[in-house]
Formats: structure tokens, sequence, C-alpha cells
């Protein structure tokens, strides 16, 4: 997908409403050092705040639409690759995906990055459908027109551990020279207090998932390790979800398989686009990509940080029935 590049008067307008939007918002000190503003019960990073006010003000959900959520470093990048590539298997082959050369975040785009005019949002009716994009906004904070339309909605959650540690090296790899990387420790209070980008996480997770209780049809809730562990049997999955079911055939010929090996971590590592591309807000598009191992927090994190994360998880989601594997089950893929 093409993006515009915004006019002078654009950008303009665009300071002048996130200014007077700001002004009067809290503020903390994110991992990387970036600004965090308190933002509609959430805290929205200072660079996606007035992306956030245009999609919530000139996003219009067509019913075909696919939107796909996450909290950042919970598995987005994996999503977008599947999701795409289930969707549009009948237009391109395996072989020939504009995967390889746009990479996921270049054929799936986030709503609150990837668009910085009222313009630009009313240009997406052009889009072929169905249109797919990718947003990491809470559940509470997405246009009505979203929630109240026939949209689909796929969210992936990643175990609050790996998500933390995956988080604190992203952003330390992406700050401006005139931002401080927090420390470890300092980034781990910080998240305890849910003071981290799109945070708290409970709050994200649990928003996301009570709406996938209330309406399974529309809102399809997904766990990184789940997926991990049986990738082939979550893309089927998925495939049914979005409508675009799997043919006997297709089951025959191993086209899942094929889908898991194409979009698997180790093959986006070594996408065209991955290694010499750039992502949202001219990110280097490698940097989304690290690991992508489970439980490799714990080869950063202490057991009293551990259990920590343990305490609040029991505190925070216990009521909603959502729970995570963690401490030597996580390590193990238990």
């Amino acid at each position: 997908m093409e993006r515009r590049e915004t006019t002078d008067q654009e950008a303009e307008q665009m300071d002048v409403e996130s200014q007077d939007l700001v002004q009067n918002l809290p503020t903390e000190i994110g991992m990387g050092g970036n600004i965090l503003y308190q933002y509609q019960g959430f805290w929205c990073p200072k660079l996606s705040i007035n992306g956030m006010m245009l999609f919530q003000q000139h996003f219009e959900a067509q019913k075909t639409d696919i939107i796909l959520a996450s909290i950042p470093k919970s598995g987005t990048t994996w999503l977008k690759a599947l999701a795409y590539t289930i969707v549009n298997r009948s237009h391109y082959s395996l072989e020939e995906s504009p995967l390889f050369t746009n990479g996921p975040h270049g054929v799936v785009p986030f709503l609150e990055f990837d668009f910085s005019s009222e313009n630009q949002f009313q240009e997406l009716d052009k889009l072929a459908k169905p249109r797919i994009f990718g947003t990491h906004s809470p559940y509470m904070a997405l246009p009505c027109s979203v929630k109240d339309s026939a949209a689909r909605i796929v969210y992936v959650c990643r175990n609050p551990l790996d998500m933390f540690i995956s988080y604190w090296k992203f952003s330390g790899n992406i700050r401006k020279e005139n931002e401080k990387h927090l420390s470890l420790e300092d980034a781990f209070d910080k998240f305890c207090q849910g003071v981290h980008g799109y945070g708290p996480f409970w709050d994200h997770l649990s928003g996301y998932w009570k709406a996938s209780t209330e309406t399974p049809d529309k809102v399809l809730f997904l766990k990184y390790e789940d997926m991990k562990k049986n990738s082939v049997f979550h893309i089927k999955k998925l495939a049914d979800f979005l409508g675009f079911p799997f043919s006997v055939d297709e089951e025959k010929q191993g086209l899942m398989e094929e889908i898991s090996r194409v979009c698997s971590f180790e093959s986006m590592k070594n996408y065209e686009a991955t290694k010499s591309g750039t992502g949202p807000l001219g990110i280097p598009a490698s940097a989304f990509l690290r690991k992508g191992k489970v439980g490799d927090s714990l080869n950063y994190l202490t057991p009293s940080m551990v259990g920590r994360v343990e305490n609040l998880i029991q505190k925070k989601l216990q009521v909603s029935g959502l729970s995570f594997c963690m401490s030597d089950k996580l390590q193990n893929g238990v």
C-alpha cells in the first residue's frame, strides 16, 4: 500500500491540534526516554497521539474490514504476515508474496501511525476489500465505527514477562539521541505501574478478552505462546474466523504448513524488506524482529521481578478468567 506524504499545511494543522490536546495531559517518561501522555485512560506515546485522534475521528469501518490489534511486542509482525497471507493467497503465490519486498508492516498499515490527515483516511475507501489494518489501540479507545460494525478484530497477546523484555529492548534500539534509555530495573518498575506505551497492559488485555467472550464471532483472542506451540492449528483457526477457510485440497497440499514456514520468525528475518527496508515511523524493519522466543524474559528478570508480575496478573486479571503460564513453566513452554 502506498503512503502519501503529508503536506506542510497538514503537518502544521496536525501540530496545532496535538498541542491543544496534550498541553494539559499528565506525562511520564517511557522505557526509551520518550514522552508518554495519559490519554483517555491509557498511556499514549507522543508520536502517535495525533494519529490516534485522526483514527478515532475519521476512520469509517466497513463490514469486511479486518483489524489486527495488539499491545507492542506481542506478536504483531507475525500476526500481520499470517493474516495477509491467508486473505490474499488466491491473489499471490507464496513465492511471489509482497511480504518479501514490502514486509508485514508495509502491506498491513497501522491506523495510528501510517495515516496523518483526514484526507488519507477518506482515501481508504479506494482500497480493495477486505481491508486489513493494524492497531495498538486499547479496545475502549477504538472508534465506535469499529466496535459497532461487523468488522472482525483479531487480538494477539503475549506473556507480559516476555512482552516487557521485548518492548524494553526495542525501545532502546529506536530511541533518539536526546532520549535516555531506562535501566532494566527502572523500566520494570514503570511497567508494573502500567506506565508504558498503550498500557497498563492488564487493561489492554482485559479489554479485548472481555470483547472476545461477549462477541466471539467478532473478536478472536489469540495467545502468542499457543501459536508458537501449534502454528498450523492456529492458521486454520485464523482462516476460519476471517472467512477465508482452507479447502480440503489446500489442506491435503500442505498449504497451511507452507504458510507457517513462509511467515515464521526465521523466514521473516530473511525477507528483503526486513534486511534493508524501514517500518512504521522510519524505524529499520529489522528492529521489529529480535528473538521471538517463549521464556526469554527469564534470562533477564530476577525471581522477585517474576513474582511481582505474577501477583499483578492474579490481582488484575483473576476475575476475567484470563491467565498465563509463568516462571519455569514459561521457559519450558508448558
